[in-house]
């Protein structure tokens, strides 16, 4: 995708070399691509909700940003697919020269949030998403979801190794 139709790019004209000057924006954006490749992910044409708050500094433009968005994934421990909601932080500064640029810089008075937008979100997924934290899972000799069957308990096999203590009390004082 070309950077001049990047649905993240932003016009910094009225703050560039102004420094002290502040701007807000909102961002509405419709993802152009999937975000992540984990358990979790933000497929691709989900909404974004961007609120930018765009300073202008003597060596560039400090983006400060929060993205709201849902995540779709399968809970890891009963297989259930569940959307989570996800709200993230950032912040970045776009230098005014390729000097000073550690990573993202200001192109023809306007900055691209993308790269930002996507490494922020990406990061917050969850590794091991569930659907509730108390998920008991899927039942391990019937493949079933122990949710469904709140009174079924795993069968607990013992180690044969132990076998030989199973006939000894524990003695309490």
């Amino acid at each position: 995708m070309p950077a001049t139709s990047s649905p993240y790019r932003v016009n910094v004209r009225d703050i560039v070399h102004r420094p002290g000057e502040m701007r807000e924006k909102t961002l509405d954006v419709v993802a152009p691509e999937q975000l992540g490749a984990g358990a979790a992910v933000v497929a691709e044409g989900a909404e974004l909700e961007l609120d930018l708050r765009l300073e202008g500094l003597h060596d560039g433009i400090l983006v400060t940003g929060q993205v709201r968005t849902t995540a779709s994934a399968d809970c890891v421990r009963c297989l259930e697919p569940v959307e989570l909601p996800l709200q993230v932080d950032f912040q970045e500064l776009f230098a005014y020269s390729p000097e000073v640029a550690d990573d993202y810089q200001v192109h023809d008075n306007h900055v691209d949030c993308e790269p930002v937008v996507r490494d922020a979100v990406v990061l917050a997924l969850p590794f091991q998403p569930v659907c509730r934290d108390d998920c008991p899972g899927l039942d391990p000799e019937t493949g079933e979801r122990l949710a469904d069957h709140p009174e079924r308990r795993p069968s607990e096999t013992i180690d044969p190794r132990w076998a030989a203590l199973e006939g000894f009390q524990a003695e309490t004082d």
